[in-house]
């Protein structure tokens, strides 16, 4: 399975995010190295939204609850998307 998380972002998130943005990659790339996060990003004409690729909610939970984006007020509101992949080596119900 696949869960996409949504992070929107404050209106001043470009010029807060400096202050934990190094805390926020490295709780990230913890996660991606321990085989949870598969990919993250912010999408690039909307700055203020963010995109995270997990393979399980309890995970993506667990993440958001520790995002120093979230406790910061960085991140306004997320929401979080149950993704049925069918294409693709890393397709969760692969399908041809």
């Amino acid at each position: 399975m696949h869960y996409l998380l949504f992070y929107d972002y404050s209106p001043d998130y470009l010029e807060r995010r400096g202050q934990v943005r190094g805390e926020h990659l490295k709780l990230a790339w913890a996660a991606a190295e321990r085989g949870e996060l598969v990919l993250g990003g912010v999408l690039a004409a909307l700055v203020h939204t963010g995109v995270l690729l997990f393979c399980s909610p309890d995970v993506v939970e667990r993440f958001v609850a520790a995002d120093p984006y979230m406790a910061n007020g960085l991140v306004v509101s997320y929401r979080v998307r149950h993704w049925d992949t069918v294409v693709g080596e890393l397709a969760a119900n692969p399908v041809r």
